[in-house]
């Protein structure tokens, strides 16, 4: 079997495992779902329900395995209400439905969402606008992983390079220095030239944040394998930060553009508003983007592993998993792309705005 046979042989294992997986975690939440049903009738299977779940936020952390019933563990609850901090678990608020009565508002969960009720147990809508929610979430947490691990790998690897100057790459190190070259040779040096250097560990620090839990989510079962990129605020954040860098890196060239471009005066009250909403339509179109693609993905894969259960027949299986390998083959094309796309944009909106007059 030539090596070419061989890669494609593990490629293709990597994605079956990943669909098994998929297929074993959407199987425990289903058959979670039943049995919590009256006895004696057992509760339809909503697809939408184990979808929104999985591309959701939650206050409570998962633990599931293939074919056991999933375990939640409550996480901390942190309020910030008109009438000072609340702090609680999340588990005062099991079973759904339950109303917890705290030292300012009592609270119950609605969806995945903490609510303010009244003394009957209603959502009070006016207390609700007088609350915001600081809680430690499960994408928050699969945050902190992610960070975590790229503060492991970075430090390791920059000390890698430290201890063995001058010679060749070993280990973690030479793992992912391709990686890091193709991001400083490929992406920053061509589209911020000279200056690159100052750049390299924002660029770095979004790629792998991207790639990594990229990969992640395309696990559910996987601790921290949640759809953190498929979350609009995380992209938000990211856009922001490049947004940021963007125009606080600026040159005067780059805002005399802006305000005063090379074409008659007249022209200016047309060019400068549409100069000035190009400024945020750009990381406004790096936030859409990551977002809609991955949460697209996952949407997609669970709705075909939803098919067994739809049909309540095994033999539907081979379909559903031969597509999901398929469309998991394509998701793990675009995590890749999708963390390139969105560190080579940035660079390149970087490198419009340093860029020197020529």
């Amino acid at each position: 079997m030539t090596s070419g046979k061989i890669l494609n042989s593990k490629i293709f294992n990597i994605f079956f495992i990943c669909a098994f997986f998929l297929l074993a975690g959407t199987f425990s939440k289903s058959a979670s779902a039943r049995e919590k049903a009256p006895e004696g009738a057992e509760k339809k299977f909503e697809p939408k329900d184990v979808i929104l779940e999985h591309i959701g936020d939650s206050h409570f952390w998962p633990i599931v395995f293939p074919f056991v019933k999933e375990t939640k563990i409550p996480l901390p609850v942190i309020l910030y209400t008109d009438k000072g901090l609340e702090q609680f678990s999340s588990g005062d608020l099991l079973p759904e439905g339950t109303v917890y009565t705290g030292v300012k508002y009592s609270y119950k969960l609605e969806g995945n969402k903490i609510a303010v009720v009244d003394a009957s147990g209603k959502v009070d809508e006016a207390a609700n606008k007088k609350v915001w929610d600081f809680s430690i979430t499960r994408n928050v947490i699969s945050m902190f992983m992610t960070i975590t691990l790229l503060l492991i790998v970075f430090l390791t690897i920059s000390s890698a390079y430290k201890k063995r100057v001058g010679k060749a790459p070993k280990g973690l190190q030479s793992f992912l220095e391709p990686l890091i070259l193709f991001i400083r040779d490929d992406v920053a040096i061509p589209n911020i030239g000279v200056k690159y250097t100052k750049y390299m560990p924002l660029l770095l620090t979004i790629f792998f944040f991207i790639l990594i839990n990229n990969l992640f989510g395309m696990i559910p079962v996987f601790p921290g394998g949640f759809n953190l990129t498929g979350n609009i605020a995380v992209t938000l954040t990211l856009a922001t930060i490049t947004l940021l860098v963007v125009n606080f890196s600026a040159n005067k060239y780059y805002w005399k553009h802006i305000f005063m471009p090379p074409i008659p005066i007249w022209l200016y009250i047309i060019m400068v508003p549409v100069e000035l909403i190009s400024v945020i339509s750009r990381p406004f179109a790096l936030m859409i983007r990551l977002f809609a693609n991955i949460t697209a993905g996952h949407i997609i894969v669970l709705s075909l592993i939803s098919l067994i259960f739809i049909f309540n027949t095994i033999w539907i299986s081979p379909v559903s998993v031969a597509f999901t390998v398929f469309i998991d083959t394509i998701e793990l094309l675009v995590a890749f792309l999708q963390a390139y796309i969105f560190t080579m944009l940035s660079s390149l909106f970087i490198g419009m705005a340093i860029e020197e007059h020529h």
